[in-house]
């Protein structure tokens, strides 16, 4: 049997998802957003984490509800673990529905972050586009979700995301081109979502966005942390001032 975990329990879980440098981890640890479960509430040794698209695991690969953690999935979901047992784990148990995929991750220094050199950006806004901060009113807006679910998507409602999240939209003609938004939040920072519209692409929108998002999150004292699916978004990031940490191994699980 496995038992959702509250944050008492939560906290709990900190040593063993240490090694796992991700700050998605921390949104739910910390009690932000989405849901942990484990196979003992007073004594855990093995635990899954799952917020928006990721599931997170780590403990002992081999506990008895460790197979049961592994088929608690939703439909289509990314599976990231730290170490090869993990890993043979999701392979031996989702042999027939798997793909292995590359991510990438960048080292998480906010002295990397050269605040002149970012604010250069902002004035390559092509002539058309509006940079707006995403509001209320914004959040709302079909073409903002079109674009991307997950702008928004981890939060309880537009409130809440308009309270606790952080986000810049790029408009053309009225419409939502381009976005760069919090994905998820933790204590001091946010994960960033960022996408842009097909018909709208190669045109330096996704720098401007992603520029004016980190500012903001400087500005809170807040660390936008980077987490890239394509080397597209490698060289962006890159661009912007991040440091690559490396690739890492994911697992896009179909059910």
């Amino acid at each position: 049997m496995i038992y959702k975990a509250d944050i008492t329990v939560r906290k709990k879980l900190f040593p063993m998802f240490d090694s796992m440098n991700d700050t998605i981890i921390l949104s739910c640890l910390q009690g932000h957003m989405g849901s942990a479960w484990v196979d003992d509430l007073e004594k855990p040794t093995v635990a899954q984490i799952s917020v928006g698209d990721f599931v997170f695991y780590a403990g002992n690969p081999h506990a008895k509800e460790a197979e049961v953690l592994l088929q608690n999935l939703p439909e289509n979901i990314l599976a990231i673990v730290h170490t090869d047992e993990w890993k043979n784990r999701i392979e031996t148990v989702h042999k027939a529905s798997i793909e292995k995929i590359q991510r990438y991750s960048f080292k998480k220094n906010v002295e990397d972050l050269d605040r002149k050199h970012i604010e250069k950006f902002l004035s390559r806004l092509p002539e058309g586009y509006e940079l707006k901060r995403i509001d209320a009113s914004l959040a709302k807006e079909p073409s903002l979700h079109e674009i991307s679910k997950d702008f928004i998507g981890q939060f309880h409602s537009i409130d809440d995301y308009v309270k606790r999240g952080v986000g810049f939209a790029i408009l053309y003609d009225g419409k939502v081109a381009c976005g760069a938004s919090s994905y998820s939040i933790y204590d001091k920072g946010i994960e960033i979502e960022i996408a842009t519209h097909h018909k709208h692409r190669r045109k330096g929108l996704a720098t401007v966005a992603a520029a004016a998002l980190i500012l903001e999150c400087l500005d809170r004292r807040l660390y936008p942390s980077w987490d890239a699916a394509s080397l597209e978004s490698v060289k962006l990031a890159q661009k912007l001032g991040y440091v690559l940490d490396g690739p890492y191994d994911t697992y896009y699980i179909k059910k």
